[in-house]
């Protein structure tokens, strides 16, 4: 395989992917109680968004991998969405959609309500099989193969940022 195109995210780009993101879900109608940013990389965004919205934010680590460690975090949005409070999920991108379809079946497994729960992304995979109801941009991997570094990414060693992208090859085949 060869080496993944790293293509940084310019600062001035993410705050404006904040801004599209904050106006698709002015746009809506739909009003969140509390933004949940998803650890790691929609901690940052989920940040911007709350402050730009004026919106709570909340967070939930699960790229630590530790088993387990968000399930009571999670147990408690599910609750909170049972009894009426919206949550909006904030992450950097659906790209293979893993993260996405594991937090939104652990919070409906755990009887969360559908209607309750949205999500929303800086950069959308119209390919993953994770549906997102926001997204600042969208792309497409049949097409950009483009390995994105988000400004809070752009801290860590090139060959980190090498071997993050290769954890899933077909994203960028």
């Amino acid at each position: 395989m060869s080496e993944p195109v790293l293509v940084p995210v310019p600062y001035e780009q993410f705050v404006d992917d904040v801004h599209a993101l904050a106006a698709a879900i002015k746009a809506s109608g739909w009003v969140p109680d509390h933004i949940v940013g998803i650890g790691r990389g929609g901690l940052v965004p989920g940040a911007y968004l709350s402050h730009r919205t004026g919106i709570s934010l909340l967070s939930v680590d699960y790229s630590a991998g530790m088993p387990g460690f968000s399930d009571e975090l999670l147990a408690k949005l599910a609750a909170e969405t049972k009894a009426g409070v919206c949550i909006l999920l904030v992450d950097d991108i659906n790209d293979s959609g893993k993260t996405i379809l594991a937090l939104k079946a652990a919070i409906l497994g755990a009887g969360g309500v559908d209607t309750c729960l949205r999500i929303g992304v800086l950069i959308d995979n119209v390919r993953s099989p994770a549906k997102v109801d926001y997204r600042a941009r969208s792309i497409d991997r049949a097409e950009d193969k483009s390995w994105f570094v988000f400004p809070w990414e752009a801290m860590a060693p090139r060959e980190t940022l090498i071997e993050e992208a290769e954890e899933v090859p077909e994203r960028l085949a």
